[in-house]
């Protein structure tokens, strides 16, 4: 359970006062939506922060979306993003450097970079304070966190860790001593103004150089762990400087707790922003457009323009590939779209992006197209075909229809269906009533859905259903354009999945002739 209010400091993914409940296993519709994908590259780099349950839960609240809308369009100051990233890579930074202090096994080694990770610490936590004040923020989130980190660094036990971690630190930068070494006895003594020999045997010798001498000196191990020797020496120093070592044994026991845990939940939610930014960056530079959607409960109302597949559109800008965009409509009465085509023509790619859309814009991030309006689901089912399993004593309709009468009673008027090529593996004329029973249980419920079918007379079902069909070039049917275009179904789609079936189309047999 994630709370947005905690003693005064503000949380930037939950309005105050908002509970939402994240889990730690990706919702069952993510892997056909390739929603994975987009998890996997969020978080890349970022594994510590843990984001994978933030991705997983869409947002209930119109308020709660606006909410993190308003903290993306702040950090589309380049600046304002710099600063920010700044800080989560100082926060990072300090946690290397305590995870190498827990490895270490010497007190006196341990302490001594505990006191630098703390004052890494408090370096990452007032720069932060003294950036905000300087940045321009429009952002309720943004300016609260300002506010407070104002106050926070203020606080009578901040300026006390503060004060303290500088004395600590000065009386350790004042201490001094030398080494004797004679055979194998080792002296450790303060340092009383003795001269440096080693400067001086260096002066008299340099008037004999000549040129750059070769380097003979032998490279030592990097490595923080001390040496049974240099253990020993250490333990002689703090010997000598006992209250400079007293006071940093008392600092290393009294500040354990020294990460402020609100301080850890805002750099744990800013990786959040941080990281969709720098995923949808790239798809940005390539002139891609993304949008923030206005997301409503009623009208049940879809209109998104210029739209792709956002892991699909990834992987193709990688590769200098192109990514097609379409628009997504739904208006009215309208409840239902119908996509028919060719195979390979952008249909499931289609659906799939319809069903992302929803899920990012309840998650508050910038979607992919321009002009975009969403419906706030309450429940997103998917039912994409999977290959069939030999423990499994169910036939491939058999398993359609149980899935899909699991989808329909637990399905409210809030929820959205993507369906693609359901009751593909029977006849046409069964497709034809169970898909038209399918639909219009499906329009009774009132929801939102996109089914991909090679049936195109589901699309005629009446003012609820729009027909979509994938295009192909004019002059050439076999090559794909992958737009997907509101029009009449033409009734070549089963026709063309036979043929695909049976290895026949225009492409298939241009081949064989060629040959």
């Amino acid at each position: 359970m994630a709370e947005a209010s905690g003693t005064g400091f503000p949380s930037i993914l939950f309005t105050l006062g908002s509970h939402l409940d994240t889990g730690d296993a990706a919702p069952a519709y993510f892997a056909d939506l390739n929603l994975d994908q987009v998890v996997a590259a969020v978080t890349t780099g970022r594994s510590g922060y843990q984001l994978e349950p933030f991705l997983y839960s869409p947002l209930r609240e119109p308020e709660g979306i606006a909410y993190r809308q308003e903290v993306f369009r702040d950090l589309e100051d380049a600046g304002l993003r710099a600063l920010l990233t700044t800080f989560g890579s100082r926060m990072q930074a300090m946690r290397e450097r305590l995870a190498v202090m827990h490895k270490l096994h010497h007190p006196y080694q341990q302490q001594p970079l505990f006191l630098d990770v703390v004052a890494d610490y408090i370096g990452a936590v007032t720069g932060l304070a003294v950036d905000l004040e300087k940045a321009t923020l429009r952002s309720g989130a943004l300016r609260t966190t300002r506010d407070a980190l104002r106050t926070h660094v203020n606080e009578p036990a901040f300026r006390a860790l503060v004060e303290e971690t500088d004395a600590v630190r000065s009386a350790l930068g004042e201490i001094t001593y030398t080494i004797q070494i004679r055979g194998s006895r080792v002296t450790v003594r303060r340092y009383e103004g003795e001269a440096d020999y080693g400067a001086e045997v260096l002066a008299t010798f340099e008037k004999f150089r000549q040129g750059v001498p070769k380097d003979y000196q032998v490279g030592f191990r990097e490595s923080l762990q001390m040496t049974q020797v240099e253990e020993r020496i250490l333990e002689r120093v703090a010997l000598l400087f006992p209250d400079a070592f007293g006071a940093l044994r008392a600092y290393a026991a009294h500040h354990v707790d020294f990460l402020d845990e609100r301080i850890a939940r805002l750099d744990r939610e800013l990786q959040f922003y941080l990281g969709y930014l720098a995923y949808t960056d790239p798809l940005r530079a390539t002139g891609l457009p993304f949008c923030y959607p206005k997301v409503t409960r009623a009208p049940k109302e879809v209109r998104v323009m210029r739209t792709f597949d956002l892991p699909l559109a990834a992987k193709l800008t990688e590769g200098n590939g192109n990514v097609v965009c379409n628009d997504v409509t739904l208006e009215g009465p309208e409840r239902v779209l119908v996509v028919s085509g060719p195979n390979q023509g952008g249909k499931t790619t289609f659906a799939r992006l319809f069903g992302q859309l929803h899920h990012l814009a309840c998650l508050g991030v910038p979607v992919p197209g321009t002009d975009a309006t969403l419906h706030l689901f309450d429940q997103l089912f998917t039912h994409f075909g999977r290959a069939e399993e030999l423990g499994d004593l169910r036939g491939k309709l058999e398993d359609d229809l149980v899935r899909i009468r699991e989808i329909l009673s637990s399905a409210t008027g809030d929820s959205v269906v993507v369906l693609n090529e359901v009751f593909g593996s029977t006849s046409l004329e069964d497709a034809r009533f169970l898909g038209r029973r399918m639909l219009e249980r499906i329009l009774e419920l009132d929801l939102l859905c996109v089914c991909v079918t090679f049936v195109d007379e589901l699309s005629r079902l009446g003012e609820a259903t729009v027909s979509m069909v994938s295009t192909v070039e004019p002059t050439d049917p076999a090559r794909r354009t992958f737009e997907v275009v509101r029009r009449p179904a033409d009734g070549l789609a089963y026709a063309l999945a036979i043929a695909e079936r049976h290895g026949v189309t225009y492409k298939r047999l241009r081949d064989r002739l060629s040959r």
